[in-house]
């Protein structure tokens, strides 16, 4: 698992070769602000090669966070990941390694009958439209990621995608299936199988508290902490959200739709006053961003690309830890590692850009 000494020691290496605020702390190590995604890509052992190569180059280039899930590539990105941590020229315990369940996974491809697979392989759970919260569920593929990644311990584990239960469940119903689901991961955490874990959501947290589809990250905070209190743990180990932002998808930054100390915050303020940390998805929107931004929002940021540029965008938000970007080449690594050379913009530089 990463750790704070071998994380240290990892910055120290890389660090002058970046700008200010490129390492950033997350609990008591430090991580590149710039992460790799691993989602995009058919589910092919030619796609998996040339992830292999992307990976350890963004590992020996300054890059120690990686994200994957369960079902992404049917499983291929979850293996993939194991191999390179395993051949790069790096310690395990530099690399933070993020992870995700709750969607069903297919093994290595698609099956020819995907509901004949699903009823065999998982057929005594609920899914609501091929997503499941139930804790012996998460228990279940909690111990298969393991296996895919070949580690003991994963360093942060996410539910993905809640949100998708709101389709025919309660929101209460929801909060009870998270707190449960919470429950099997600090019993993980109990275990040493597990040093952190989260929420990955694609719209809960954005979208004002009316949509149907939100969620409260206080009550899902609410929620770890009372699964915490019922494993027995001294503290919840409930450390992170993911979700997307970028100069068009900016709603995590102007909506609020948390109730804070204060008032109702958006999810980056909230999260930054809470002590969450946060991963954003969709960093260069699955890579349209690469094409350009809003000139006025260009004119304000460093970098020598559009894809460096939005990098930065994503990175200079108030509360973020990491921006994801997804990297499927060497030649896509270089590029996004070059981001990091570029300072992000200030606080004030970053609000005026909505102004």
């Amino acid at each position: 698992m990463a750790t704070r000494d071998a994380t240290w020691a990892y910055r120290n290496r890389f660090h002058e070769s970046f700008a200010r605020t490129y390492f950033r702390r997350f609990a008591d190590g430090l991580v590149s602000s710039i992460g790799v995604g691993t989602y995009l890509g058919d589910p092919t052992g030619a796609v998996d090669e040339r992830y292999h190569d992307a990976l350890v180059e963004a590992f020996e280039s300054g890059i120690n966070v990686v994200d994957t899930a369960i079902n992404y590539r049917c499983q291929r990105s979850e293996r993939v990941v194991g191999r390179a941590i395993e051949d790069a020229d790096v310690d395990r315990e530099e690399l933070l390694v993020a992870t995700k369940g709750g969607f069903v996974p297919f093994d290595g491809s698609r099956p020819a009958d995907p509901g004949a697979y699903v009823r065999e392989e998982y057929g005594d759970y609920e899914f609501v439209r091929g997503n499941c919260l139930h804790a012996e569920y998460i228990d279940d593929q909690f111990d298969r990621s393991l296996g895919n990644l070949d580690l003991d311990t994963i360093d942060l584990y996410y539910l993905h995608n809640p949100e998708t239960q709101l389709e025919a469940h309660s929101r209460e119903r929801v909060y009870e299936l998270l707190e449960s689901a919470f429950e099997t991961l600090e019993r993980r955490v109990a275990a040493d199988e597990l040093r952190h874990y989260g929420v990955a959501t694609w719209n809960a947290f954005r979208v004002p508290e009316t949509a149907d589809d939100h969620l409260s990250i206080p009550e899902v905070v609410r929620r770890a902490r009372a699964a915490a209190d019922t494993v027995g743990n001294p503290s919840t180990s409930f450390r992170a959200i993911q979700l997307p932002f970028n100069v068009h998808m900016a709603d995590a930054f102007t909506t609020a739709a948390h109730d804070g100390p204060e008032g109702t915050q958006s999810a980056l303020w909230f999260a930054q006053e809470a002590g969450i940390d946060v991963f954003t998805s969709a960093s260069i929107l699955q890579g349209d961003l690469a094409d350009g931004l809003p000139e006025a929002v260009a004119a304000k940021l460093e970098g020598d690309t559009a894809a460096q540029r939005a990098i930065n965008f994503a990175r200079s938000a108030p509360g973020v830890t990491c921006a994801l970007v997804g990297m499927s080449s060497p030649e896509h690594v270089a590029e996004n590692v070059a981001a990091g050379t570029f300072p992000p913009l200030g606080a004030d530089a970053f609000d005026a850009v909505f102004e």
